[in-house]
């Protein structure tokens, strides 16, 4: 999505686009090009514009950041060692002493080890405390970084011809501003 706006920007090393002066004006050609051709343009896969189809299906259902939380964690099986402890990446972790020799899942962050929660059996079994840790994160946890690179510019002002159209939508809406009227200073009582 965000590749077919960025494109149209014009960057330091001399590629053609539309020279942005200020964060404002950034922000104002993106939530035109977003109302004005992302919300209004038909998806591949869903075959339907995006704002047509949120329009459609609302009001949906925010999860609760735990929930949201739990739905990004990683997990591992390892078994626990006689002397109640679990290794995850060179780190070891103490568990409750129950557990030892039985194969158990580890519940984390893959950006923070410091934390695990212990399942055994598919229940909950507690939280493994961390007893030597040398690694912080995952090692396959990377942070994102883009797909692809930009599409060559056109050469036209796409984003000014987006913008133009944002600004006659915009026109077109109640403007209740302009129904107040000032007051005549000559028809006002005297003090």
């Amino acid at each position: 999505m965000n590749s077919e706006f960025v494109v149209e920007i014009a960057s330091g090393d001399g590629r053609p686009g539309r020279q942005i002066t200020s964060l404002l004006e950034m922000n104002r050609l993106f939530t035109a090009w977003v109302e004005n051709v992302y919300h209004r343009r038909v998806h591949t896969e869903t075959g339907a514009a995006p704002l047509g189809r949120w329009m459609t299906g609302g009001p949906f259902p925010v999860p609760a950041p735990a929930d949201l939380a739990e739905a990004f964690r990683w997990s591992e099986y390892r078994t626990v060692s006689q002397t109640a402890l679990v290794s995850l990446h060179g780190n070891r972790y103490q568990v409750d002493p129950l557990l030892s020799g039985q194969r158990v899942e580890l519940v984390f962050d893959p950006f923070d080890l410091s934390f695990l929660r212990v399942r055994a059996n598919g229940q909950d079994a507690g939280t493994a405390l961390p007893h030597q840790i040398s690694r912080h994160s995952h090692p396959k946890a990377r942070p994102e970084t883009p797909a692809e690179l930009p599409r060559p510019t056109t050469g036209i002002d796409y984003l000014g011809l987006i913008d133009a159209a944002h600004t006659r939508t915009l026109a077109d809406k109640v403007n209740y501003a302009a129904f107040a009227t000032e007051p005549d200073p000559e028809s006002r009582p005297e003090q």
